[in-house]
């Protein structure tokens, strides 16, 4: 059980996991794939690099940082974050689970939505971006899972449970490994009227279906957020001035909060992040004395 796991090793998570750290907290950051800030050619408006620097640098050397303070830094794709009954939650990734006290987001916004003629027009009518929120709904019915990733498997495996029939669309992109039927046909258009009803491809073939659910590339801050129950305005999460989300010890920090999406702002809400983490924690471990 760690005491924080952070999502994200960009400025925020980083910050976060200083500070979490320098307070003697097990800490553990999960990332996978590149920060934002690491695809800038050059940074020239942050404090104390008077010729700038570039993102990729800048991005590499607070992983080092961390890394050298003691904190575990692991590259590995996360799939899921799950409340557990004692308030405390469970990181589902690639490789394993993690249990931690408290969670802290700060991934950036990569949701990825397609732009497939019909699918904006029937989002929360059949088209879902959440099948651990939405598989109810879809019992004993037939769903499709849009995606050919580790995340649309997972997605996939959470339908299984509840829908009768389960098939993953890769829209043209490559099979993946997997015992759920496949099909990699090109996706010309979404239909349906009040309620999605099938999914046609390039060669005019239709595919009748009750839902659709969404899980293209990696999972990202807001498929968390909805695991969670979190409250989001738009595509941001909201928090409070500590950074806490409506989920007691879940914060969140950096681009996935909104406003200003600069460094300067990552680096701070990470930081008031950890440092909210650093007391919430305590106050349970006095809790559970």
């Amino acid at each position: 059980m760690f005491d924080v796991v952070i999502i994200g090793a960009g400025p925020a998570g980083i910050s976060a996991s200083l500070y979490t750290k320098r307070a003697n907290l097990s800490v553990l950051v999960l990332y996978s794939g590149e920060s934002n800030v690491g695809e800038a050619h050059l940074i020239d408006n942050y404090y104390g690099f008077p010729g700038g620097i570039a993102g990729k640098d800048l991005y590499e050397n607070g992983i080092e940082q961390a890394k050298k303070l003691g904190v575990e830094v692991k590259n590995v794709e996360v799939l899921g974050v799950h409340p557990k009954e004692d308030e405390t939650f469970m990181v589902k990734t690639v490789e394993g689970n993690y249990d931690t006290k408290t969670i802290i987001l700060a991934t950036g916004n990569r949701k990825v939505k397609p732009n497939i003629p019909g699918i904006r027009k029937l989002e929360g009518r059949g088209v879902s971006y959440c099948a651990i929120c939405d598989a109810f709904f879809y019992r004993k019915k037939k769903v499709a899972v849009l995606g050919n990733g580790k995340f649309a498997l997972s997605e996939a495996e959470e339908l299984a449970h509840v829908a009768s029939d389960v098939t993953i669309l890769t829209d043209g992109n490559e099979s993946p490994d997997t015992e759920f039927k496949v099909e990699t046909r090109k996706i010309k258009e979404i239909c349906g009227e009040e309620k999605i009803s099938k999914v046609v491809f390039e060669d005019g073939e239709e595919f009748e279906l009750d839902g659709l659910f969404v899980a293209l590339g990696e999972a990202g801050a807001g498929d968390f957020a909805n695991n969670l129950g979190i409250i989001q305005d738009g595509e941001n999460i909201r928090v409070k001035e500590d950074m806490q989300t409506n989920v007691k010890g879940a914060y969140a920090c950096g681009n996935v909060t909104g406003g200003l999406l600069q460094v300067c702002k990552a680096v701070y809400e990470g930081a008031v992040a950890g440092l909210s983490a650093v007391q919430y924690v305590r106050g349970k471990n006095e809790v559970s004395k």
